[in-house]
């Protein structure tokens, strides 16, 4: 993406109807190290990739509670961005700059929905249903796309969250969108996760704690182009029916790597994916026996 001159506010629409300033707010979040979600009808497990800055400093907390029943995965980018437009002022025009750090709009975001479950347990004594955290959420993440003063959210949320109505996993967005999913990825790399999420959702209604933690680190490894998975490179929390919201310790994370072994077994392939894959070889191979010479 390239700056131009429907790109100084964000309430400023594009010939086309784009509106700029949130589609970069949205590459931001393709930026950030990938996040994951999983859900079942009785947990939801969230996963992302721990990437530092520099070899002197610590990752960045991409995973946060909420509250009991409710947890927060961001993305977005975690090195300090910049948006450049130009102030006008009597004489001339003064190019401003205007910094900020995602992952610090991730914190700002978790304190807001904290907040928010508190107030509604003071008020009516149970537990904040997660769809309508959502839906404030989003309505919060909305309204910075339409003041010309504020800028959006650059992060990412998969929320995660147990309630009278179930297992619930949302995706929401800088642009005040919010979705529900079965599984899903956010963050950059992410596509090889959904590509892997996808090939298994089907079996992750009926499946298990335990089974939900394996994909999760299947899907994570899938991000990781490569690089061997260990627990100092991968955060997992879990959350479901008579277990509150809990980020796991880093021996246990390594403790399910080394039981399933994530590090060297390579992911299982649906069995129909390869019924299909060995039919497409012995036709292709039918195909080469009956064409004819080149020329």
């Amino acid at each position: 993406m390239f700056r131009n001159q429907y790109d100084t506010d964000v309430t400023t629409w594009s010939p086309v109807g784009r509106l700029f300033q949130v589609e970069y707010a949205m590459e931001a979040v393709k930026q950030g190290s990938a996040a994951i979600g999983l859900r079942s009808k009785t947990h939801v497990v969230l996963a992302c990739v721990n990437k530092a800055n520099s070899e002197l400093s610590s990752h960045q907390r991409k995973i946060f509670k909420v509250d009991d029943h409710i947890g927060v995965a961001i993305a977005g980018l975690t090195a300090v961005g910049e948006f450049r437009f130009s102030g006008r002022s009597e004489r001339r025009s003064i190019p401003i700059t205007l910094k900020y750090l995602t992952t610090a709009d991730g914190r700002v975001l978790s304190r807001y929905m904290r907040s928010e479950c508190i107030n509604y347990g003071y008020t009516y004594e149970s537990p904040l249903p997660v769809g309508r955290l959502v839906y404030q959420l989003a309505d919060k993440a909305q309204v910075c796309t339409q003041r010309s003063w504020k800028r959006p959210y650059g992060v990412g949320l998969l929320v995660a969250g147990l309630d009278e109505s179930g297992a619930h996993l949302y995706n929401n967005c800088p642009s005040g969108n919010y979705f529900e999913y079965q599984a899903f990825a956010i963050g950059s790399r992410s596509q090889a996760a959904k590509t892997y999420l996808e090939r298994k959702f089907e079996k992750f209604t009926e499946s298990s704690r335990d089974d939900l933690v394996k994909d999760a680190l299947f899907a994570i490894r899938e991000t990781l182009q490569g690089e061997k998975l260990t627990s100092s490179v991968c955060t997992i929390a879990v959350v479901g029916v008579g277990e509150a919201f809990n980020i796991l310790d880093q021996e246990t994370v390594q403790a399910l790597i080394n039981e399933f072994e994530i590090s060297g077994e390579e992911a299982p392939i649906n069995e129909s994916v390869a019924e299909q894959s060995v039919g497409d070889d012995q036709r292709s191979a039918a195909a080469e026996e009956a064409a004819p010479m080149d020329i």
